[in-house]
């Protein structure tokens, strides 16, 4: 794999600081957690690591909403815990990148703060602060969590601009005081050895300068009412179009691109630095070297099902889209997303489908993005009183159904709890131990633990069983790390007529070696004909004896079977 970057070896693991391990006993996960696990972590195989927000924050939306950029929040340690933090993961081989909410800071940031004080405050156009029109805001603009993106200050008479929520106003990127505080900031943490930066929300970080008004044909609230009824695919996506238009203004606008090529500048003076970017838009990619390294697969983590025709459209669109040079990026779940398991299990092969999404992450093309409890199978926790909840976007969900929806409290709650985050943010399974290991027995977690803790689902049942679902990702990491044709190789699908299974070639053409990745995909038996006239020896399998001779011209699956195989003979390869 000579060439390659590390970014584009490394198999990369999210992790929630809250959430992940609580060291000090206070029912809060820490960096201190994070750094005894870390051994957990290479033995799993983990290469590199996504921190999710670890800076002082009040917490409106759990982090990305940042008071301080250069400093760690009270409750997760301090910069000394971060420092040996990120010292130890790389003296194991494990990169280290962080969330860079480059968009907005928090109402509480000390720049907001100074900026609110006055019209002739000297950072006041560090904000997108104006005159309201006609006794409103200055135009029609919505906030993506429903009412008016402008939010009035009666002390200086304006309004300010805030996509998300009102206490997450927007930068004025256009300002280059701002763009030169924010660069410090990524010299700040690349000064101390990070490896990277998971940039979030970057179609937002530019609006229209002229401000003006949108011309959609329904209201938001009308928008949310016609998609919250929408049953038909053809119909959400005439409501997308729709959704598209209102926010036209807001997101996505060209200057994003300009800036993603200086911060790439940037970062390229400090080495083999990566930049991966909350978005699916294959545009961020610029000419495949000069925007962001890597952009996330969304289109596949969102898909309604996994099937072979939804996996194969998938690939063919990513692959053909991106610009020569670019290298893609997979994932199925992160901390805004359902869990894996909850989104595609059926209640009966749900260890099996649990697999089948490890191996798509780790055979497809590109480098893989795990989310923390993935390897042990967690499952969302749908929270029951209204009370607990701790994420803005569920309880906004719980009035949007109240309100506009007409919901009774207790269906609003539990549709709440669904469309919320707090379901995949739910503390590590570590043990059966009280609070399955993540904080002391005596002390309330943050947020409540899955019961389901207590019937396996927890690394300590699962790190000795050869058949656990942790076991079978290890092995497969580790396969993947030794096999230079799952890492680098061409992606060639085959069989694309088979509506059970997934079969495709990884080959590298540089040293010969490629694989054939078989997955039957449902609970049948599938006969695939695969078009090869060849031979290979199983690396891999479910279902079969590792290292046996196998003719891939047909191959034979048992339901949910997963098999890699190396070519060794025959057509090389070459489909006939």
């Amino acid at each position: 794999m000579q060439g390659l970057k590390w970014w584009q070896k490394a198999v990369f693991y999210q992790i929630y600081p809250r959430s992940f391990a609580d060291a000090s006993g206070d029912g809060i996960g820490d960096l201190e957690g994070i750094r005894r696990h870390l051994d957990y972590l290479q033995d799993l195989g983990i290469e590199a690591i996504w921190l999710c927000p670890h800076y002082p924050s009040p917490l409106v939306d759990w982090g990305y909403d940042v008071a301080d950029y250069t400093d760690v929040a009270p409750e997760y340690g301090t910069m000394a815990d971060f420092q040996r933090l990120l010292d130890e993961a790389h003296r194991r081989n494990i990169r280290v990148i962080l969330d860079l909410v480059l968009n907005h800071t928090s109402d509480q940031h000390p720049w907001f703060q100074e900026s609110r004080s006055g019209r002739d405050s000297p950072k006041r156009d560090w904000y997108i602060w104006r005159d309201g029109k006609n006794g409103g805001p200055p135009n029609n603009w919505y906030s993506v969590f429903g009412g008016s993106a402008w939010e009035y200050d009666p002390r200086t008479g304006q309004y300010y601009y805030h996509f998300f929520f009102k206490e997450q106003p927007d930068l004025n990127w256009r300002n280059p005081e701002v763009k030169r505080a924010m660069f410090d900031v990524v010299r700040f943490w690349l000064e101390r050895g990070v490896d990277g930066f998971r940039l979030d929300a970057v179609g937002t970080i530019f609006e229209d300068p002229a401000l003006p008004d949108q011309t959609a044909p329904m209201s938001y609230p009308e928008w949310l009412k016609a998609w919250n009824a929408a049953s038909e695919e053809a119909e959400r996506e005439r409501l997308w179009r729709i959704r598209q238009e209102m926010f036209r203004y807001q997101e996505d606008l060209p200057e994003v691109h300009d800036l993603m090529r200086e911060l790439r500048a940037l970062v390229d003076t400090y080495g083999d630095i990566v930049l991966v970017g909350e978005t699916e838009d294959l545009a961020y990619y610029g000419n495949g070297q000069d925007e962001l390294h890597l952009v996330f697969n969304f289109p596949l983590m969102k898909a309604p099902r996994l099937t072979p025709a939804i996996v194969r459209a998938n690939q063919r669109e990513r692959l053909r889209g991106m610009p020569p040079g670019a290298w893609p990026c997979n994932t199925m779940g992160n901390h805004d997303f359902s869990r894996v398991l909850s989104r595609y299990g059926d209640g009966r092969h749900d260890l099996e489908i649990a697999r089948i999404a490890a191996a798509l992450m780790l055979t497809l093309w590109g480098t893989p993005f795990l989310y923390y409890g993935e390897e042990i199978g967690m499952r969302d926790l749908l929270l029951t009183d209204l009370a607990q909840f701790k994420d803005p976007l569920g309880r906004w969900w719980y009035q949007v159904e109240r309100e506009l929806f007409g919901t009774s409290h207790e269906e609003a709650v539990i549709r709440g709890a669904r469309f919320g985050r707090d379901k995949c943010r739910t503390p590590m399974q570590w043990s059966r131990a009280p609070n399955a290991g993540f904080c002391p027995p005596e002390v309330q977690p943050w947020l409540p633990v899955h019961p389901n803790y207590l019937e396996g689902v927890n690394v300590a049942d699962q790190l000795e069983d050869p058949d656990s679902l942790f076991s079978f990702y290890r092995r497969l990491i580790h396969l993947r790390q030794r096999t230079p044709a799952l890492v680098a190789g061409d992606y060639q699908p085959l069989a694309e007529d088979s509506e059970e299974a997934l079969i495709f070639l990884r080959r590298l053409p540089q040293n010969g070696q490629a694989c054939l990745v078989a997955m039957n995909m449902g609970e049948r038996p599938a006969r695939v004909l695969t078009g090869l006239a060849a031979w290979g020896r199983c690396l891999f399998s479910t279902h079969r004896t590792e290292r046996s001779e196998e003719n891939l011209q047909e191959l034979r699956l048992a339901p949910f079977e997963i098999t890699i195989v190396e070519l060794t003979g025959g057509a090389e390869g070459e489909a006939s």
